[in-house]
């Protein structure tokens, strides 16, 4: 289970929109004043795993993801209170085929002022399913260099910033739930893009896609050997598509 680390009560009227993960707590608010500032480098080494499933909770501050890693995850993380240092777990299941990652917040600290911040960077070459829950924040998810199998981002209250952009290798899924906040998803050129979007308040935009039978492609798609397929739904805010 995941808590809030900040308390949102500006945004109190919308929270009947934010994933029952973000707004159950077991566990009292830490008024405590906020302690010195931590800078800590964590990494996991690449094994005989065949592919990764990678998860990441973080209740909220910023978290970003990257590709360029020479192990499996090579991870920075900033943080003023001791009770926030990140966990990270990994075994290998299966008999060696299919590796798992856990990065996560420690469960029942939420309130306070805190500084939050996650750096990941993963290896360009492991088969990835990515999994991301962030309550609050904001999420910049650089992801067109990594051999992507699928990604499922779930959000509470913020931004989302993903990037796919580059030569994916083999088809792959993306699906993004959001709550209260903006999601802008910039598209690879060069394959084939089906998306499905369905956005609150704010819609959604498309640039260099066109809409037909109630989803958004590209002119590759049927043609290229590759495909990206996307199913965005937002909450209260926008989405914004962008292939170009």
């Amino acid at each position: 289970m995941l808590h809030l680390s900040r308390s949102l009560p500006a945004l109190i009227g919308a929270s009947v929109l934010l994933p029952s993960w973000v707004l159950l707590s077991g566990c009292g608010p830490d008024w405590s004043p906020p302690g010195p500032e931590r800078t800590e480098t964590r990494s996991v080494e690449l094994d005989n795993s065949e592919e990764v499933r990678a998860e990441l909770r973080m209740g909220a501050g910023e978290l970003r993801v990257r590709g360029g890693a020479a192990k499996l995850m090579e991870a920075r993380f900033v943080y003023n209170r001791l009770r926030l240092r990140p966990e990270v777990t990994y075994h290998n299941a299966a008999g060696g085929f299919r590796g798992h990652l856990l990065v996560e917040e420690p469960s029942g600290v939420h309130g306070g002022s805190n500084r939050y911040e996650w750096d990941l960077a993963f290896n360009n070459d492991k088969p990835l399913d990515l999994e991301v829950k962030c309550g609050a924040g904001e999420s910049h998810l650089d992801l067109g260099d990594l051999s992507l199998r699928r990604v499922n981002v779930e959000m509470g209250v913020g931004e989302l910033r993903m990037d796919l952009r580059g030569t994916p290798k083999k088809d792959y899924a993306v699906s993004i739930r959001g709550g209260v906040g903006e999601a802008t998803v910039y598209l690879p050129t060069g394959v084939g893009i089906e998306a499905e979007a369905k956005g609150g308040i704010g819609g959604v935009q498309a640039t260099g896609l066109e809409k037909r039978d109630g989803r958004y492609v590209n002119d590759a798609l049927g043609r290229a050997k590759t495909t990206v397929r996307l199913d965005i739904q937002g909450g209260i805010g926008s989405i914004r598509l962008i292939a170009e």
